[in-house]
C-alpha cells in the first residue's frame, strides 16, 4: 500500500476487486450475447424484454464498478488525489435493482449473473460509502494493520 492508497484500500485489494469485475463483466457480455441467445429466445415476448433490462443493469452495474476502481487505481499510481477521486462525479454510480417477480422468470444462468454483479456492487457501495465517512481510518489498530500490510506489498 502506498502513501497516496486510502487506508481502508490496498494495492491488493483495488486489483482483487478489478480482477473479478473484470471476469464478471467477460462472463457477463458471454452469456447475454452469444451464449443466452438460445435461452432468451425460448422466452415470451415480455420475458424477453425483462431479459434484455437485466443485461442492462448489469452492464451499468459492472461499468460503476469498474470506472471506481479504475479512480482507486489512479489514486494509487499518484496520477489523482484522494479529494479529486472524493468528487461527486468520481464516486461509485447509482445502480438500480430490478423487479424480483421478473427476475425469477429469467433463465438461472441469468439470475445467477445478475447476483453476482449485485453482490460485487453493493461489496464495492459498501467500501465507498466507509471510505466517505469522517474519521473512517482513524483507528490506531486499523492504521498498524496496513502499515503491516504496506510492509509486506511489493512496490
Amino acid at each position: 500500500m502506498t502513501a497516496r492508497t486510502h487506508p481502508l484500500l490496498g494495492r491488493r485489494m483495488i486489483d482483487t476487486l478489478y480482477v473479478e469485475a473484470m471476469l464478471l463483466a467477460d462472463e457477463a457480455r458471454s452469456y447475454f450475447d452469444i451464449v443466452g441467445r438460445a435461452e432468451r429466445d425460448a422466452l415470451t415476448p415480455i420475458e424477453r424484454v425483462d431479459f434484455s433490462c437485466e443485461s442492462l443493469r448489469v452492464t451499468t452495474r459492472l461499468m460503476h464498478i469498474i470506472a471506481w476502481l479504475l479512480t482507486r487505481k489512479a489514486v494509487d499510481a499518484g496520477e489523482i488525489s484522494e479529494t479529486q477521486a472524493a468528487a461527486p462525479e468520481r464516486r461509485l454510480g447509482r445502480a438500480q435493482g430490478g423487479d424480483p417477480e421478473a427476475l425469477s422468470r429469467l433463465p438461472e444462468a441469468a439470475r445467477q449473473i445478475v447476483a453476482a454483479t449485485g453482490d460485487l456492487y453493493e461489496r464495492v457501495m459498501r467500501l465507498d460509502e466507509e471510505m466517505r465517512r469522517p474519521g473512517s481510518a482513524e483507528s490506531p489498530a486499523r492504521s498498524l494493520i496496513y502499515r503491516l500490510q504496506g510492509a509486506f506489498e511489493p512496490a
